[in-house]
């Protein structure tokens, strides 16, 4: 779902930023997946701080001006505003920005003085009519930032992450009602320019009716809960006022009408998808029916589709002209030509909708809404809106009064919600009046309320909300999930032991991950060489059709991954299920532990620049490692194995796996690969410890005798707790530093001179190599650093490098009196 910041505005009046517009709606609602800003052409400008202004010696209105934008070095730009004066935060292109008016800054001399780059006035960013000076910016923001994520300049769109349950969140008015709900400001429908004055109420009957000499039949076998239409006679179509443009633009809607344009508008406003109909080409009044027998239609796209038998349309007496809650027809859209409109706003049936949809491979705003429920009870509040917004835009007027078919009202749900059972589930005793509160800023009725129990009415529009523990997870959202305690409570929510195979797959990821191991998930789907695997019934892709026999084939496509990017260190493991063939129509399924090691045995340290390779020995103490882990206490054998592999895996006698060279496709200057495969479903079955309590070791498996150099490296199965932590997107930048070090002088007093220097942007700094001998002075020592920097949101300039470069070494002589080796 795609909301407009502004929009959003118009519907609940607040002074919060998308920001916190986001965070409340993520805590309370849905996750915000994104806040994308609308002035994209703003993306390359910048904050930069003036450090110098003077006067140009050869003018006297130009200044002359030392620019901080964040790369590390001064800026010369000349500047004509009279306002510009120095520490004062302005915005700023550098060389190479193409401004909004589609202006490229280049570097150039301007009264014989170079200037690389312009400060901005409010015009010339599009945000404003004030050209006289440049505009001076009243926060606190570090030079360099991007201006965008300082200045909320422009509407911003936020993408909503709506689960298929909550079909009321699909429209402004929807996120409305929730932001109300948590700030508890009344939200209220937005104004719009010279809206036409309200239409008369519609007239109500059953089946069937007429409008302005427009009879309309609803046909009982379409479920149609409500069909509302109406008559505007004397349009003409043109195009929009350009705040609907506007608006339209901001939820990614281009504009095509002033009439289709209207419907656009109350679709994404209200959530209430509407058709507009040229009425003369309609002929003998209108009917919702199921399609006939190979009967077809051209829809707005321009393709001719055969029409499903169960499909439900609206036609005429002759022919269909649209798919009911999918697409309409081509025959009779709205053109240049139209004059008088047949307005239809209908609530479908759900399950008819997504049948017609799938079987004719469409997908549109009106069906997305349709398939998930569409509040019948907005229908009118829809057809007066978008009617006054046709007529204020469009010209003409409301021929008859709407007609209304609408199926008998059904009786509102009512619930009965105890409070004993919010505290059980809650874990936490809430006030009464305080659930009832919650209860009723999200729209419920309360219909009695007595000791202990509340009885509430659902609202129409949650059609989600079915039985008591909906109305718990209502009031827990709204007091909001973060101000439930979070220490552990003396009661288990359950009486369920927990899985013994949870308990093993514990141990082993706890274990594997302590001797350095990085976890890989890959989906368990591959090519599938021959009849031996598993062929999946709906793949999500022929080229991966069925399941895998073996852990060990995933791990080697991420193996392989990892080397294309030229990352040769590799050490994945996964717990995952492989699936066996049988003739029962189940496959066997098996839960299996795969590791992968390959590349250098340890980090490379200035001791040892180049440490050895992960060798064979290495593997067979892994296998013993997580062998001991997943069995512990049982005896672990590894004995030679016949054919590819180097190990059989043993335990208490039983083989359970095995480890050896694992075959890649691998670039020449790859290290030799190996993996380990065992089976964890071997294992015998635990008993529980009483109220579910694991009956093993936090501290992972025990660590056979002679593990090897692997683990004799100080890489040992100790548990270690690691913050999560995301990969990189965008390159990183190294380069090497040599440094004559006094020998009294402690590494860690250069490296914090060396981090504080190199700022935010300096993501790793590692000693690599020392030397003391010739070349050297006496006293002095040789110590070099490779230093890794990189930028969370695009790549890092060579300038800026080069300009941390010069920091680094400039404040390692002013405050250590150390300086680069040269020789």
């Amino acid at each position: 779902m795609n909301a407009s910041y502004e929009w959003l505005k118009a519907f609940v009046p607040t002074d919060a930023t998308p920001t916190a517009l986001r965070d409340l709606l993520t805590a309370h609602t849905a996750t915000v997946e994104d806040l994308v800003p609308l002035r994209t052409d703003l993306a390359p400008i910048v904050i930069a701080r003036v450090v110098e202004a003077v006067r140009h010696p050869d003018s006297d209105h130009l200044w002359l001006t030392r620019v901080d934008a964040g790369g590390g070095e001064l800026l010369d730009v000349v500047c004509g505003a009279p306002n510009v004066t120095a520490g004062k935060l302005y915005p700023f292109a550098l060389v190479g920005t193409t401004m909004p008016s589609g202006i490229k800054i280049e570097r150039r001399k301007i009264r014989g003085i170079v200037s690389n780059g312009m400060l901005c006035s409010a015009k010339e960013l599009g945000l404003g009519e004030n050209h006289d000076g440049i505009l001076e910016l009243e926060l606190d923001a570090a030079p360099g930032t991007k201006f965008l994520s300082a200045m909320p300049v422009g509407d911003t769109r936020l993408v909503i992450d709506v689960g298929a349950n909550r079909s009321d969140l699909q429209s402004h008015l929807g996120i409305a009602r929730e932001l109300a709900a948590i700030t508890g400001v009344a939200w209220r429908l937005p104004a719009i320019p010279d809206l036409a004055p309200a239409t008369p109420a519609a007239r109500s009957a059953v089946g069937k009716g007429t409008t302005a000499g427009t009879d309309v039949r609803v046909d009982d076998n379409t479920h149609t809960r409500r069909y509302m239409a109406a008559v505007v006679r004397g349009v003409k179509i043109g195009p929009s006022a350009d705040w609907l443009v506007k608006r339209l633009a901001s939820v990614g809607l281009r504009s095509i009408n002033n009439v289709v344009d209207a419907t656009n508008y109350v679709l994404h406003e209200l959530g209430q998808p509407i058709h507009a109909f040229d009425l003369a080409k309609l002929s003998g009044g209108v009917v919702v029916r199921r399609a006939r027998a190979k009967e077809q239609i051209v829809t707005l796209d321009g393709v001719a589709r055969a029409l499903p038998s169960d499909a439900v349309v609206i036609a005429d007496a002759t022919r269909a002209h649209a798919v009911a809650g999918v697409m309409g027809g081509k025959d009779s859209e709205v053109t240049d030509a139209t004059c008088d409109l047949l307005i239809e706003v209908a609530s479908f049936d759900p399950k008819l909708t997504r049948a017609a949809r799938r079987a004719l491979a469409l997908s549109t705003d009106a069906s997305y809404r349709f398939e998930r429920g569409v509040d019948p009870a907005v229908a009118p509040i829809a057809l007066d809106r978008v009617v006054r917004l046709i007529v204020s835009l469009a010209g003409g007027s409301l021929a008859d009064a709407p007609l209304d078919l609408a199926l008998p009202v059904t009786k509102a749900v009512e619930i009965t919600l105890r409070l004993t059972r919010t505290t059980q589930v809650l874990g936490v005793e809430l006030p009464a009046n305080d659930v009832r509160r919650y209860l009723e800023v999200a729209g419920f009725d309360l219909v009695s309320q007595s000791a202990g129990e509340l009885r509430v009415r659902v609202p129409t529009w949650r059609d989600d909300v079915r039985g008591e523990i909906d109305l718990i997870e209502e009031v827990a959202r709204f007091h909001g999930y973060n101000r439930f305690p979070d220490e552990i409570r003396p009661y288990r929510p359950s009486t369920t032991h927990d899985d013994p195979m949870w308990g093993v797959a514990h141990r082993v990821r706890r274990t594997l991950a302590g001797c350095g191991l990085h976890e890989a998930r890959p989906m368990p789907f591959v090519a599938g060489a021959d009849d031996t695997h598993v062929r999946v019934g709906n793949p999500l892709s022929e080229t991966e059709a069925h399941l895998r026999g073996s852990v060990l084939v995933s791990l080697a496509r991420r193996a392989e991954h990892n080397l294309a990017h030229r990352v040769g260190d590799v050490r994945l493991f996964e717990i995952g299920s492989v699936f066996r063939k049988t003739s029962a129509a189940m496959p066997v399924e098996e839960l299996r532990v795969g590791i992968v090691l390959m590349g250098q045995r340890r980090p490379p340290h200035f001791s040892e620049p180049q440490p050895p390779n992960v060798d064979a020995w290495d593997v067979k103490a892994m296998a013993e490692t997580v062998a001991g882990a997943a069995f512990p206490g049982a005896t672990v054998n590894l004995v030679p194995a016949v054919g590819g592999q180097l190990w059989d895996i043993e335990v208490a006698g039983k083989t359970v796996g095995s480890a050896g060279s694992l075959v890649l496709d691998a670039p020449v200057w790859a290290a030799p690969a190996f993996g380990i495969e065992m089976s964890l479903s071997e294992v015998a079955t635990e008993s529980p410890a009483p109220h579910g309590r694991h009956n093993y070791s936090e501290a992972g498996a025990r660590v056979p005798a002679g593990v090897g150099e692997l683990a004799a490296s100080g890489i040992a199965p100790t548990v270690h707790v690691r913050p999560f932590i995301g990969l990189p997107a965008m390159p990183a930048a190294e380069f090497d530093l040599a440094l004559l070090v006094p020998q009294s002088l402690t590494v860690a007093a250069v490296e914090r001179v060396m981090r504080e220097a190199g700022g935010e942007l300096l993501e790793r700094l590692w000693l690599f190599d020392e030397y003391s001998g010739a070349g050297v002075s006496a006293g002095h020592r040789s110590l070099a650093w490779r230093l890794t920097f990189r930028h969370p949101e695009r790549t890092l300039r060579d300038k800026e490098i080069d300009g941390r470069r010069a920091k680094i070494l400039r404040e390692l002589d002013e405050e250590l009196h150390v300086r680069q080796r040269t020789s």
